[in-house]
């Protein structure tokens, strides 16, 4: 029994905390609007986690968890994709109130295209890989969805908070992926890390970070309606 995967969480949940402090944000007065984005962004990406863990391309040692599962998952699992995504609520919502401009979004649908590119080629050469192959075509259906069905203009401020987020994230996903406290079947990923992190997992993140946003500004537009 460990509790290393357990102490990542809570340390990713005291930053939360530390912007909920931001008197000019105040983040907490939007936790309304960030409960139903949290709880279906974290059940969506809990159970993507447990399709892996089932089909063994992910594996967790046991000598870094609690030992507490629900179904195949360590408990610190699910809570990484609950906390994960709580975290990056408060990041957005933190950098909207400090920097509320929206002057380039006018650009961020030409990034939005490239990146769709990127991901059309990835999922054609990596078709065979199942972790590679959910991660980003899931990528590719959110994004597609967000910048050609939905009404809702926010794309900038998105990415703006994910180059922000990938500090944390890469700080504790090292951690992670070096003791490591999750390995991966050769043969269902690229095999390419940056550090210790798989190339997958900044995709990884950028789904988890748009689905919660996109979730959070439908709640917000919808409570003004």
């Amino acid at each position: 029994m460990n509790y290393f995967y357990l102490l990542i969480n809570l340390a990713l949940l005291l930053l939360s905390f530390m912007l909920a402090l931001d008197k000019k944000a105040s983040p907490l007065r939007s936790w309304k609007l960030m409960v139903p984005a949290v709880i279906i962004s974290g059940v969506f990406f809990t159970v993507s986690a447990l399709i892996l863990s089932l089909f063994g391309v992910s594996v967790f040692n046991s000598d870094y968890v609690a030992g507490v599962r629900i179904l195949d998952l360590p408990i610190e699992e699910i809570l990484f994709h609950f906390i994960l995504a709580f975290t990056g609520l408060n990041i957005y919502v933190v950098l909207n109130a400090h920097f509320p401009k929206n002057n380039l979004e006018k650009f961020s649908l030409s990034v939005s295209n490239l990146l769709l590119g990127i991901l059309i080629a990835m999922i054609f050469f990596t078709h065979a890989k199942l972790y590679s192959v959910i991660t980003f075509s899931v990528l590719f259906l959110s994004l597609f969805y967000v910048e050609y069905v939905s009404k809702i203009r926010f794309m900038y401020k998105f990415y703006r908070a994910y180059a922000v987020m990938l500090v944390p994230f890469c700080l504790l996903y090292m951690l992670i992926g070096s003791l490591p406290i999750i390995t991966y079947r050769v043969g269902e990923t690229i095999n390419l890390k940056l550090g210790a992190i798989p190339f997958e997992g900044f995709f990884y993140l950028m789904n988890i970070l748009l689905v919660s946003v996109y979730l959070f500004e439908v709640v917000k537009h919808k409570s003004k309606a």
